[in-house]
C-alpha cells in the first residue's frame, strides 16, 4: 500500500513538472550587479540601435537607475557603460547543387566599455553565432525568420552583458 502511495505521488510530480516546463515557465536568474553599479551612465555609438534599447530596459528591470545626466547630486561621478555599434555579418556554409546558398554563420558581434571612478575602464567584446538555413523560394518567410535570430541574439547579448558586469 505505501509502494503505490509512494508511486502516485512520485508520478504527480513528475506530472506537474511536465505541466510547469511545457508551458515555457522558467526560474529567472538573478543579475546582482555591484552596489556601485546601482546609478550608470548609459551611452552609445548608437542609442537608437535595438541592441542599445534592449540593454537600457534590462538594466531598468535589474533596477539600475540609469543617469541621463554625468553627475548624481551630491554622490560624484557616475559609472559609465559604454556601448559600442554592434555588427552583423554572415559567412557562407552550404551551398545548393545549383549554386544558391542554402545555409549561413551568422555572426554577432558586441562590445562595451565599463567605465568606474577611479580605477582602470573594463573593455570587453565577444561574439554570438548561429547557423542559418536559406531558402530562395520562400525569402519573405525566411526574413522574418532572420529577424527573430537577430531579436534573440540581442536578448542573449544584453543576458551575457550583465551577467559580465555582476561578476565583476
Amino acid at each position: 500500500m505505501a509502494a503505490v502511495r509512494a508511486l502516485r505521488n512520485g508520478l504527480a510530480m513528475l506530472l506537474v513538472c511536465f505541466f510547469i516546463t511545457g508551458c515555457g515557465f522558467h526560474l529567472k536568474q538573478a543579475s546582482y550587479l555591484p552596489e556601485d553599479l546601482s546609478t550608470l551612465q548609459l551611452t552609445g555609438d548608437d542609442q537608437k540601435s535595438a541592441l542599445y534599447e534592449q540593454l537600457k530596459y534590462e538594466l531598468q528591470r535589474s533596477q539600475v537607475k540609469i543617469d541621463e545626466t554625468d553627475q548624481v547630486m551630491h554622490t560624484g561621478p557616475v559609472p559609465e557603460l559604454h556601448l559600442y555599434k554592434d555588427s552583423l555579418s554572415r559567412q557562407t556554409l552550404s551551398l545548393f547543387s545549383n549554386g544558391q546558398v542554402a545555409q549561413y554563420e551568422l555572426a554577432y558581434v558586441v562590445s562595451y566599455r565599463l567605465t568606474r571612478p577611479g580605477q582602470e575602464p573594463y573593455e570587453q567584446s565577444f561574439e554570438l553565432y548561429r547557423n542559418y538555413q536559406d531558402d530562395p523560394n520562400n525569402s519573405l518567410a525566411k526574413s522574418k525568420e532572420l529577424e527573430i535570430i537577430l531579436s534573440e541574439m540581442r536578448k542573449l547579448a544584453t543576458k551575457r552583458i550583465l551577467r559580465e558586469l555582476s561578476q565583476l
